[in-house]
């Protein structure tokens, strides 16, 4: 069975439920783009990762990654192996220095967690044919699932129009210091937003 490898294309608002969000990944070589949607937390644990944010203290994925470090058990990739009336199956393949360890997981845990240990995913041609779309140039500029300009990893944010609006009127320096209190309250979308707003001005 052949294998894709799998990027983090973005995270959007969901548009088809309320209070969740559309984690979309993208085939490392062609078109087609998988949305996933998950939770508010889910999103928070992948989008602080994407941003290279620094919480105060370890959340639930850096704990794990944390723990696993520990005790010399490394994860080695992330598979998901299955589609089954609309739910993503996935599965963590880890080595402790011996021997791979297969560990069933959500495919929002692992992503995240594949996020944190720098491990490729992959999943199969099969579940890209159900479940990949493919978006054109016009699309792109209407669809929020998607980022036209960019596929690096680290410049995907979390969107918000209402929050860009009232960010976009401060100057770096302002939202520097908004972003250091937003990280000390824990609050993590709201500082994802923040360093999106910065790393837009810094780009151009």
């Amino acid at each position: 069975m052949s294998r894709i490898k799998l990027n983090v294309l973005g995270i959007s608002y969901s548009q088809t439920q309320t209070g969740a969000y559309a984690l979309v990944l993208t085939e490392e070589i062609g078109e087609r783009r998988i949305p996933i949607i998950i939770g508010g937390f889910e999103a928070q644990a992948i989008a602080i990762q994407l941003e290279g944010l620094k919480p105060p203290r370890p959340l639930t994925h850096d704990l794990f990654l944390n723990f696993a470090m520990s005790f010399g058990v490394n994860l080695v990739e992330v598979n998901i192996y299955k589609l089954e009336e609309g739910v993503f199956f996935s599965k963590l393949i880890c080595n402790n220095g011996g021997k791979d360890i297969t560990i069933d997981a959500r495919t929002s845990d692992a992503i995240a967690l594949a996020l944190r240990f720098k491990c490729p995913m992959y999943t199969t041609e099969e579940i890209l044919e159900k479940s990949g779309i493919v978006i054109d140039i016009q699309q792109k500029e209407d669809n929020k699932f998607a980022k036209p300009e960019s596929k690096d990893v680290e410049n995907e944010k979390i969107t918000s129009s209402a929050d860009y609006g009232k960010f976009k009127k401060l100057d770096i320096e302002s939202l520097e210091e908004l972003l250091s209190e937003a990280i000390k309250n824990e609050e993590y979308e709201k500082a994802s937003i923040i360093q999106s707003e910065i790393n837009l001005r810094k780009s151009q």
